[in-house]
């Protein structure tokens, strides 16, 4: 099954959540570099969880759609 066909079905909600788990991760790939840990574990650290704040990034954008992000854009307006 195609993997952009499955995430497009998906409900506008879900990609809202999809999309803001990408905050968290992004901030614990550069947070975790002030973590007393060795420079090899950091680095692993930070590919994996910048891997995950991407691939959070991208698929909540594939549930949006550019209807999800016009919608998402006229909310933050009016606020």
């Amino acid at each position: 099954m195609n993997i952009r066909k499955l995430l497009a079905r998906m409900s506008f909600r879900t990609g809202v959540i999809i999309l803001s788990l990408c905050i968290p991760c992004y901030i614990i790939s550069f947070a975790q570099m002030a973590l007393p840990i060795s420079a090899g574990i950091k680095g692993i650290l930070w590919v994996v969880f910048f891997g995950l704040a991407k691939t959070f990034q991208y698929g909540g954008l594939t549930i949006l759609g550019v209807e999800g992000i016009a919608k998402l854009k006229t909310f933050f307006r009016k606020k």
